[in-house]
């Protein structure tokens, strides 16, 4: 697998070496002379920031405190509701830097959060991300994101849900409520224009989603997922963008004493259509391979078919993004493969000057394909939702009215079968300062 990644990333290397154009001096390139990875390519996803929100050269901190409601901590299961009651301290820090041909974003919160009456559910928790683009030849660009969090709640951690229009990488949508459990996602993009209409590259990515404490998490599984993608787009000046392309993925699950390994190759062709410099729709697909090995259990195969499609709109005072995708992959805290269906859509609209509201959705639906394997799930789906209304007060305060509902029903994981729902309203003051930097 590591011989196939690396060599993923030297062909996309030559093609760069391959530019014989001095580094830019300062800028990017308009886009009809640079082109970008479309979105079946993209690892960085759609940008959702309003036009207000886009900032670049700042150091910023802030502090939150919030209180949230949840209605129904041990829905399900024949279980008692017992309601709770939150109190959170969220500080951050941000630091944006641009120069010339490089930018680089780097973020991290961490959270204390409170429960009332349940104290045995107390956490901290870490998140952090880190983007990179540094231009390396005139025409030649080097992108790279980290995203790691350490988390016990079931809530997405924000409302800025990242809308990729990657293929689905792996199992989606399957989160223990309130156990803890870490992830780290990972990604090295580079880009090369050999010519004014054509661009070359390389993805690869890395995924861990770590169980620290097994008692939590009855029927599922540490995961780590490796693999990586070679492509090849052509533009037909100025709206359209087709493209072949080859992702190998290599997923490992690792239960005490065993390990269920998935891999899978998939050939596509994609499509990107720009109506204009805000709207863009895209849809990719193609034949795709997949093996399953469980020792000492037969090995698994068979061919299918990978596919997914994604639009984007981001305007001055509202945004939009949404993808759907369906494909064979594996892991997520699963053992085996599984063929996932799953829809991602984000939204945003600036009111009034100081309001502004988002709203997300997600859902996923899952289902066995590696039959032989007695550890694995026959099937679940998820579903999850949320909706923000922001006020601000000035340039330093301001207020968030926030709601989350997750429902995940998964019969054979234990750990979520006694707690398929949570619903949590939320209220909290946030302090803001932020400082300009130089160029």
């Amino acid at each position: 697998m590591r011989g196939r990644v690396f060599l993923i990333i030297m062909l996309t290397a030559t093609a760069v070496r391959s530019q014989v154009a001095p580094p830019a001096s300062g800028g990017f390139a308009p886009w009809q002379a640079q082109m970008m990875a479309p979105p079946p390519v993209n690892g960085m996803g759609y940008q959702t920031e309003l036009g207000s929100e886009v900032r670049s050269n700042y150091l910023q901190a802030g502090l939150a405190f919030t209180t949230a409601y949840i209605n129904n901590l041990y829905a399900g299961g024949g279980s008692t509701s017992i309601a709770e009651t939150t109190f959170s301290v969220l500080p951050t820090i941000a630091y944006d830097a641009t120069s010339a041909g490089r930018h680089t974003l780097v973020s991290y919160s961490p959270g204390f959060t409170f429960y009332q009456p349940s104290s045995a559910l107390n956490e901290v928790d870490n998140t952090a991300s880190v983007d990179y683009e540094m231009r390396l030849a005139e025409h030649a660009m080097l992108t790279a994101t980290d995203s790691f969090q350490d988390s016990s709640s079931p809530f997405s951690p924000g409302i800025d849900n990242t809308v990729s229009g990657l293929p689905v990488s792996s199992t989606p949508g399957v989160t223990p409520p309130f156990a803890k459990r870490l992830t780290n996602y990972a990604n090295v993009e580079l880009t090369a224009q050999p010519g004014l209409n054509m661009l070359v590259g390389a993805l690869g990515q890395a995924s861990v989603l770590d169980f620290p404490n097994p008692a939590q998490t009855t029927g599922l599984y540490d995961f780590y997922s490796s693999g990586g993608t070679v492509f090849c787009d052509w533009q037909l000046p100025p709206t359209q963008i087709f493209g072949i392309s080859y992702q190998y993925l290599d997923m490992v699950s690792s239960p005490t004493g065993l390990t269920s390994t998935t891999e899978a190759e998939t050939i596509s062709g994609n499509y990107t259509f720009r109506f204009n410099q805000k709207l863009s729709m895209s849809v990719s697909g193609g034949p795709q391979y997949y093996k399953t090995v469980e020792w000492p259990l037969p090995t698994t195969s068979a061919w299918g078919t990978s596919w997914a499609t994604s639009m984007g709109w981001q305007g001055t005072r509202t945004s939009f993004a949404a993808s759907y995708s369906q494909g064979v992959t594996g892991g997520g805290g699963l053992l085996g493969a599984y063929h996932s269906r799953s829809a991602n859509a984000m939204a945003r609209w600036q009111m009034a000057r100081s309001w502004t509201a988002s709203a997300y959705g997600a859902y996923s639906i899952n289902k066995s394909v590696s039959p032989l394997l007695i550890t694995s799930v026959t099937s679940g789906h998820s579903v999850s939702g949320g909706a923000t209304l922001d006020r601000t007060f000035g340039q330093q305060f301001s207020v968030d009215f926030h709601y989350d509902h997750v429902h995940q029903s998964y019969n054979d994981i234990v750990a979520i079968a006694t707690n398929p729902d949570s619903d949590r309203e939320t209220i909290s003051v946030t302090w803001h300062f932020q400082r300009p930097m130089g160029r």
